[in-house]
């Protein structure tokens, strides 16, 4: 008997459908992975910035995050411990968790700055902040931050994509690819720099990570002109510009329909559209000459200690009132980093954004703005209670503290006038009412109408979401 060799069909199903199959299948779910084959993703996708709806009625509309790159202290600005003045000098009596053993003192460090109490509310701020001080009653001061990862890079990237790791993507790219913009003339997502440096890890503060580039943060330049190269050689302004664009505009389309799927690709060409667009609409929007001198002097643009500052929080006002969704305003490289001569830098850090921050609070409120803009203010971390370079009083400093830290928030949904959380006796750790880094995230997913498990990106026959299978909560005690 002449005994046939058996077809790829017969071998392909009795692979499929044998034995062997339900063994690996029960193998897999014993170890949680799917048993069930992956499936090709074939539909074409589309990515734009157009309006989208999210998962339940907002409170927020656009984000403006003040970033304080470097770690405030907070024990010196916003969390008054009175027990450290009994210890001021003497042995911490506890267990320090250092970042630098080397230069490291078990002496206590009390605050040399007064606190006193503010507005209706009565919250304690350090002198050091007297005009956030007239705004303290549409604030909630979160005291009870917590990422655990004590160094600048790692706890910047869990405060902004929930991991330690590079290559995710931040809270204003998943914003803008879950909600669009309400401005298709601006991006979606905005990015002022210091005109001294970048923050520490540089571009990956706004990174899209495996997001489509369409939604990569787009830096404006720290001076004039913010953004180079937007108007048009002379003569190929007017017509002879659309007639250009128009025909790149059609070359394009035709390439991206033999490239189906290229996702790089179509947001490069929603790059050049956006391109365009701009010329008029940039200019009108980073211009501020049009200000009032009261609105100038607001944000003290007339001081040269908080100029900067004030032009680029200014800035991030006009654009969030032109519809734009997510807007950074950083401080430099280490601007906080005050490991030594504390007595004098934390000043002059303060002088530098306390009258900006606190007139963007205030000019969002008086044009009706606040209500629907979340204003977010704080650093990757906090400081110790201890001495940090104990080399004479001129020269002490704060090692970073990352265990228990201090945000403020105002607007897009935020109590007014409130304190949330507590850290220990000496502000090293959180203790009650803790708020770490996925909670943050979640909850401003919340405030814009966002489901932190439902906002989610195929990627590599993967669901991927800003908080990955982290544990979080909404901190619904600091919503209204």
């Amino acid at each position: 008997m002449t005994i046939q060799p058996p077809s790829r069909r017969h071998f392909l199903t009795s692979t499929g459908f044998g034995i062997g199959s339900v063994a690996l299948a029960w193998l897999l779910k014993q170890d949680r992975l799917p048993a069930e084959p992956m499936r090709p993703d074939l539909a074409p996708r589309r990515f734009d910035l157009t309006p989208k709806q999210p998962h339940h009625e907002p409170k927020a509309r656009a984000m403006i995050s003040l970033f304080m790159q470097g770690g405030p202290s907070h024990v010196d600005l916003f969390d008054p411990k009175p027990v450290m003045r009994r210890y001021d000098g003497q042995p911490y009596p506890g267990v320090i968790r250092y970042d630098n053993p080397a230069q490291a003192s078990s002496k206590v460090l009390a605050s040399p700055w007064r606190f006193r109490k503010h507005g209706q509310s009565g919250i304690d701020l350090s002198e050091l902040l007297p005009a956030l001080a007239e705004v303290v009653d549409d604030i909630t001061v979160v005291r009870s931050m917590h990422t655990g990862v004590n160094n600048h890079g790692q706890s910047i990237y869990a405060l902004g994509t929930s991991r330690t790791l590079a290559g995710r993507p931040v809270l204003g790219s998943w914003l803008t690819y879950g909600l669009g913009s309400e401005n298709q003339n601006l991006p979606a997502y905005m990015v002022l720099t210091d005109p001294h440096s970048l923050p520490v890890i540089g571009v990956g503060n706004w990174s899209n990570g495996w997001l489509p580039s369409l939604y990569q943060g787009t830096v404006l330049r720290p001076q004039e002109p913010r953004i180079p190269n937007l108007d048009a050689p002379a003569h190929m302004r007017g017509e002879p510009q659309q007639r250009y664009l128009d025909y790149l505009d059609r070359l394009n389309r035709d390439h991206l329909a033999q490239r189906p799927g290229e996702l790089d690709l179509d947001a490069r060409i929603a790059g050049y559209q956006l391109a365009a667009r701009m010329q008029t609409s940039a200019r009108e929007a980073l211009d501020i000459r049009g200000e009032s001198a009261a609105t100038r002097r607001l944000y003290g643009i007339d001081d040269p200690a908080s100029a900067d500052f004030g032009t680029r929080c200014l800035i991030a006002r006009r654009l969030v009132e032109r519809g734009v969704r997510f807007v950074q305003v950083f401080t430099r490289n280490q601007f906080w980093d005050h490991h030594g001569a504390i007595l004098r830098a934390l000043p002059n850090s303060c002088r530098y954004i306390d009258r900006p921050c606190a007139a963007l609070v205030q000019d969002l409120k008086a044009r009706g703005l606040l209500d629907s803009t979340l204003v977010s203010w704080g650093g990757e971390m906090g400081r110790l209670p201890v001495i940090q370079n104990d080399n004479g009083r001129a020269n002490v400093g704060r090692d970073h503290n990352t265990y228990g830290f201090t945000h403020w928030l105002a607007g897009g949904g935020i109590k007014a006038g409130h304190v949330h959380g507590a850290t220990d006796d000496f502000g090293h750790h959180a203790v009650d009412d803790i708020v770490n880094h996925c909670d943050y995230l979640a909850t401003v997913l919340h405030l814009f109408g966002l489901d932190h498990q439902r906002l989610t990106y195929h990627h590599n026959n993967r669901e991927l979401a800003l908080i990955d299978g982290q544990p979080a909560r909404v901190v619904r005690e600091i919503l209204r």
